[in-house]
């Protein structure tokens, strides 16, 4: 059995690394995040050792079990040194998105992957998602005109959280749209130019050239927008708002197989936003 511990187990994201890690036949031996609101892990493991100091965290880790898997789902600008933790307790790491806010950060993680000899793998988990596989397939020669929405409406919670501070989040083409732009680039290739017409709190709109499309964006967390996630191809249409719920145990079956998301696949997205937050 793998045993896995995890940082940022408070956070939305963690009860899907929590059903994953059961799902895949692992055990979750030790847990940490600053606050202690974390019942959750009565429904999948009810022994795991809680900590919300890091130095206790990481004590345990290293004097009592070793673990084979640490999970980062800590807030993105923790990334980089959550998962550069990881790799020092010689475990292979499972990172939320974004694995980093900047390329300058994932080429760090980059050496030390090599120093360590241990691997980071990331979720982008719409590579996983049946419908766009079967898009990706059907995809023909040529140059694609492609719009894609993605709305997912957020509260006033969200400006007063660590998302909604552009240092710690990365800003909403960062933090909500690394997907979608990960999306872009899985389908229809590199980046060869990108014009920002609009860059808020709650608005991200633009276009930009990849090697097979012409792509215009609208990211959207205002409470005015239904929830959509949609692409549109040369015309024709598809919602992909459904679908997501078993993806991140996908991922995880994949990582468990030395075959997950790594550094290399996600630099190209983090560059594109990485260009959009400058580009305020």
């Amino acid at each position: 059995m793998k045993k896995f511990a995890l940082i940022g187990l408070a956070g939305y994201i963690a009860p899907r690394h929590l059903k994953a890690i059961q799902a895949v036949g692992g055990e979750l031996v030790a847990a940490l995040d600053i606050a202690d609101s974390v019942g959750i892990l009565d429904a999948y493991f009810p022994q795991c050792e809680f900590f919300t100091n890091e130095s206790d965290f990481y004590d345990y880790l290293l004097d009592h079990v070793s673990v084979d898997y640490l999970v980062v789902c800590s807030p993105n600008h923790l990334h980089e040194e959550h998962c550069l933790a990881g790799l020092k307790l010689n475990a292979t790491v499972i990172c939320e998105k974004p694995l980093g806010l900047t390329t300058e950060s994932l080429r760090n993680l980059a050496e030390a992957e090599n120093y360590t000899e241990r691997k980071i793998y990331t979720i982008l988990q719409l590579r996983l998602h049946p419908m766009l596989q079967e898009i990706k397939q059907q995809l023909t020669a040529g140059k694609h005109q492609v719009q894609i929405t993605y709305f997912t409406p957020r509260g006033k919670w969200y400006h007063k959280s660590w998302k909604g501070d552009i240092e710690k989040s990365g800003g909403i083409a960062t933090n909500i749209g690394i997907h979608l732009f990960d999306l872009s680039y899985w389908l229809f290739g590199n980046i060869l130019s990108l014009d920002v017409i609009e860059n808020s709190d709650t608005e991200s709109k633009g276009r930009m050239e990849l090697e097979h499309a012409q792509v215009e964006w609208h990211l959207s967390i205002a409470a005015g927008h239904t929830a959509e996630r949609r692409i549109t191809i040369d015309g024709k249409s598809y919602a992909f708002t459904e679908g997501f719920s078993d993806l991140h145990t996908a991922s995880y079956e994949q990582i468990l197989q030395n075959n997950g998301f790594g550094i290399p696949e996600v630099m190209p997205s983090v560059d594109m936003v990485e260009r959009i937050r400058n580009a305020r």
